[in-house]
């Protein structure tokens, strides 16, 4: 299994709106890519701004590049990213996954 990393910031105001257009843009269009396996967004408050890292599983690079093109370590990004005030890091990150578990027991 390969772990896709991407990482971007965006002001507070634009927090919750940009997260609902990652899940309509590149969780969308992640998941409708064959050898794709989940995903995970993690937030963390920054001075004044939001960061937001996205990673995505897959079965392998192939299934990558059939998501981001040949160029597997840049991001890909979309149209409307700026009307959010993005500021995207432009790679991303692969590593192999040599261990995922999780719990199914439930934390309160």
């Amino acid at each position: 299994m390969i772990a896709r990393e991407w990482k971007c910031r965006v002001p507070e105001a634009h927090s919750e709106g940009f997260t609902s257009y990652l899940y309509e843009t590149g969780i969308k269009d992640s998941s409708a890519t064959p050898g794709f396996l989940g995903a995970q967004i993690f937030r963390r408050s920054l001075v004044a701004k939001i960061e937001l890292t996205l990673i995505t599983y897959w079965d392998n690079l192939e299934s990558i590049k059939a998501f981001a093109g040949n160029d597997i370590s840049q991001a890909r990004l979309y149209p409307e990213d700026e009307v959010y005030e993005l500021e995207p890091d432009l790679s991303v990150q692969h590593y192999e996954v040599i261990e995922h578990q999780i719990s199914s027991e439930q934390r309160g």
